[in-house]
């Protein structure tokens, strides 16, 4: 089974990466306050050692013997031996070397200065050494023998110490300073834990009123009580509730008309069905009395049938779920198909009723020009509503075409659907789409909703609807019985975008009613 994933918590998100960074710093803080303690504890200890350097240095002459040999010699002052040897925590040595590196005084074992460096004369070194397991810190200089002609000579100089003395106060130094770290430390992660506490309280005063909000209040909440950086969740927030608003208002209109709407042929089926039981418990069994009142059951039991199928329909439409059912769709065959099945009720009402475009069979469906990416069921819905709103409004013997139109250049496919009925005036043209609004003067029976839903379905495809006058005349050789009138009739025109076109138009864009 899948895990779910965790949680994140934003506070504790916050917290680590607060946390974490000053838990890492924390042991190179350590590091370089060692470095810096051995740098602070050497420089003392190094100025003794370098002033015995120089007054050892002071000490070494150039002697020269009767047959002319010169060589270094070097005399210990009187009370320099105590001098040396004074210091109780370490130990101290001193090396004397001559011209030619013999020793003149000291100790012979103290290791000599690398071969590779240049000689300064009569500057003081320093390096570090071992000797005798010992580490150890030497001063060295080259010492200047003055002497007649050419370089002078040089002979050595160095002063030994051993660390005992600068590693106790290196170490004191990081205990002065690494100690109250580990109180200050604890004291930051408490005062970093507050300030988030404190600062994250706003969120949870958001969130207490948000909870205590009615489930029907959908009142926008107040941005000046929420913080700056939350402002824009709040705004978001605040259109979705206004979004839902509005389609709760849309969901209850729609219900309230809808309930309107179902009352009068329920109320029909009821008011014949009680008439029928009148006439029956009277006596009267007369068979087209009885059929009279058959036939008014069965229209309003069709006029019910014919508005939850509406409404059904309407559901579909405005379900976001069809979304995920979209596929490449040959709009000229689903245009065939619903156009054959309308058939037997054209020829029932004498209206010519024709289909315009790519031929049935395998051009129809093959024809990529026809094709547009939807969900299959919608569109049929779509073409099935214009079709029958153009059998109802137009009289006998008028025409209805429906009409695929392909677009040279790939771009959109266009459907059209018209009739030589009375028209819609242009007043009226954007009323019409909206849910059981009704053009005033008209007699036929209908529930109100077939437009609504094609706009709906038309909104979810991106199409953009266009209403004009047709200007159709009805065919020759139909009779106009009755009398009946035909007017500019009307053409619905709706331009899907072609499957795998680029638009500008995306999918749930608002339609166009002209």
């Amino acid at each position: 089974m899948p895990t779910s994933k965790e949680q994140r918590s934003l506070f504790g998100e916050i917290l680590d990466w607060m946390l974490a960074p000053l838990l890492l710093l924390w042991p190179m803080s350590v590091a370089l306050t060692w470095l810096v303690a051995q740098s602070i504890a050497n420089k003392p200890f190094d100025r003794d050692l370098a002033e015995m350097t120089r007054v050892l240095s002071k000490q070494v002459v150039l002697r020269q013997s009767p047959e002319g040999a010169r060589s270094a010699a070097f005399t210990l002052p009187t009370g320099a031996t105590e001098l040396l040897h004074s210091d109780e925590a370490d130990d101290i040595y001193y090396q004397v070397l001559g011209l030619r590196g013999e020793l003149l005084s000291g100790e012979r074992s103290l290791p000599l200065p690398p071969d590779d460096e240049p000689v300064v004369v009569d500057e003081v070194r320093f390096r570090d050494g071992e000797m005798n397991s010992d580490d150890l810190r030497i001063a060295y200089a080259w010492v200047a023998l003055p002497g007649r002609n050419g370089d002078p000579p040089l002979a050595l100089v160095q002063v030994a110490e051993t660390l005992g003395k600068r590693s106790r106060l290196a170490t004191e130094i990081i205990k002065g300073v690494i100690l109250p770290q580990f109180v200050i430390l604890p004291l930051a992660v408490l005062l970093v834990w507050l300030a988030l506490v404190r600062g994250i309280a706003p969120l949870n005063e958001l969130q207490q009123r948000i909870r205590r909000r009615d489930s029907s209040d959908l009142s926008p909440i107040d941005e000046r009580e929420a913080p700056e950086e939350v402002s824009p969740l709040v705004r978001a927030i605040n259109d979705l509730l206004a979004r839902l608003d509005q389609s709760i208002g849309a969901q209850k209109h729609f219900l309230a008309d809808a309930a309107h709407q179902l009352k009068t042929p329920l109320a029909g089926l009821r008011t014949q069905a009680e008439l029928a039981q009148r006439e029956i418990d009277a006596g009267q069994h007369e068979p087209q009395a009885l059929k009279k009142s058959l036939q008014q059951i069965a229209h309003s039991s069709q006029s019910a049938a014919h508005m939850v199928n509406q409404l059904l329909a309407m559901a579909r439409a405005e379900n976001q779920a069809q979304e995920a059912q979209r596929q490449n769709v040959n709009l000229a065959r689903l245009a065939i198909e619903t156009v054959r099945d309308f058939v037997p009720r054209a020829l029932e009402k004498r209206i010519d009723l024709g289909y315009e475009g790519p031929e049935a069979g395998r051009g129809a469906l093959n024809d990529k020009g026809a094709t547009v990416s939807g969900n299959p069921l919608l569109l049929r819905e779509l073409i099935r509503n214009l079709v029958d709103n153009a059998l109802q409004y137009t009289p006998a013997g008028g025409t209805v075409t429906a009409r695929i139109v392909d677009d040279p250049f790939g771009q959109v496919v266009v459907l059209q659907v018209e009739d030589s009925g009375p028209g819609i005036p242009v007043a009226e043209r954007e009323k019409v789409f909206r849910p059981f609004y009704r053009t005033l003067g008209t007699d036929v029976d209908g529930s109100g909703l077939g437009l609504a839903i094609v706009r709906e379905i038309a909104v979810q495809h991106g199409a953009h609807i266009q209403l004009e006058d047709a200007n159709l005349r009805h065919r020759p050789g139909l009779s106009d019985q009755g009398g009946a009138a035909f007017g500019p009739g009307a053409r619905f025109t709706l331009r899907f975008p072609a499957a795998g076109a680029r638009t500008d138009d995306e999918p749930g864009s608002k339609a166009v009613a002209a």
